[in-house]
């Protein structure tokens, strides 16, 4: 026997605001259940499902996971200012000159994750 990855889970500040910004940068949606003020609320994406979970603790420190994505209709760039434009803030610009690299970017709430090259533009 095996075990799946049922979900990833994020302790939050505000789960449904949190929950709602992930749902804009994977284009997925929240549970039908899933209202302002409630402790928990689920993002489903293509390939992944996210769990918010509201705690009373503040983040303070790096993330010991996280997560990196990479633009399915995009380049890495555009993917970039499109998550800047949700509100997402930049920690580390990893780019290179060559083009490759990567860029660290921070959600509402402080949790990094990186943006990565396009398959497209990996194979280029």
């Amino acid at each position: 026997m095996t075990s799946l990855v049922r979900h990833i889970t994020v302790d939050c500040t505000d789960a449904y605001r949190l929950a709602s910004f992930w749902a804009e940068v994977l284009d997925g949606s929240l549970a039908e259940d899933d209202l302002p003020g409630d402790p928990e609320a689920t993002v489903t994406a293509a390939g992944s499902a996210l769990l918010f979970i509201a705690v009373p603790e503040a983040k303070t420190v790096k993330n010991r996971v996280h997560l990196d994505l990479q633009p399915a209709d995009r380049g890495r760039d555009e993917e970039v200012e499109r998550l800047l434009a949700l509100g997402a803030t930049l920690v580390a610009d990893q780019r290179r000159a060559d083009g490759t690299g990567w860029v660290t970017l921070a959600d509402i709430e402080g949790n990094e994750f990186c943006v990565e090259r396009s398959a497209a533009e990996r194979a280029g």
